[in-house]
């Protein structure tokens, strides 16, 4: 008796961890994706945003109140290269995760972003951006005339944060 105990004890805490392996190791993955999706792999697409949309939406509940903007607020830091970050960031046509600190400086640096010469009317104090070579832009005619850039912007509206982002920018 005591051996079908210990039996079941055994394969109930093996389940138990394994189940909790593949739920942090489901959740790690997702992080990635939201570092790789501010950082264009893959590239801006409806398809890719839409995609990092959805594993937003499973782990929380934007804040819709900044910049016309939808914060999600993750349980978990998350982080690369130094960089930490607890919040996914989405607008219209970008997708990204707000840096703790005021580090455009610091993005531009490791990911090769060169200063921008709008300051989107006033909306960042600081900003850098490096658009994607010829390759990696959407095809023509399934975005509209634009460009996708790798974007890092520190600024009032989101103060002791930085933005780092993909954007999909409109030729107009």
């Amino acid at each position: 008796m005591q051996n079908a105990k210990l039996i079941r004890y055994t394969a109930f805490s093996v389940c138990a961890a394994l189940t909790t392996f593949q739920a942090e190791h489901a959740l790690a993955a997702a992080h990635d994706k939201f570092f790789d999706a501010a950082l264009c792999k893959p590239p801006y697409t409806m398809n890719s945003a839409t995609e990092i949309y959805e594993a937003a939406e499973a782990l929380a509940t934007p804040d819709t109140s900044s910049l016309g903007a939808a914060i999600y607020k993750l349980q978990d830091q998350i982080g690369r290269d130094g960089f930490k970050s607890s919040e996914v960031f989405f607008a219209s046509s970008a997708v990204g995760v707000l840096i703790e600190g005021e580090r455009a400086d610091d993005l531009a640096a490791k990911y090769d972003l060169k200063p921008e010469t709008s300051d989107l009317l006033g909306a960042s104090t600081k900003g850098y951006s490096r658009e994607l070579p010829a390759d990696q832009q959407p095809e023509p005619g399934l975005t509209g005339p634009g460009k996708v850039f790798v974007v890092a912007r520190q600024g009032d509206a989101l103060p002791g944060k930085t933005l780092l982002a993909c954007e999909f920018v409109q030729d107009f």
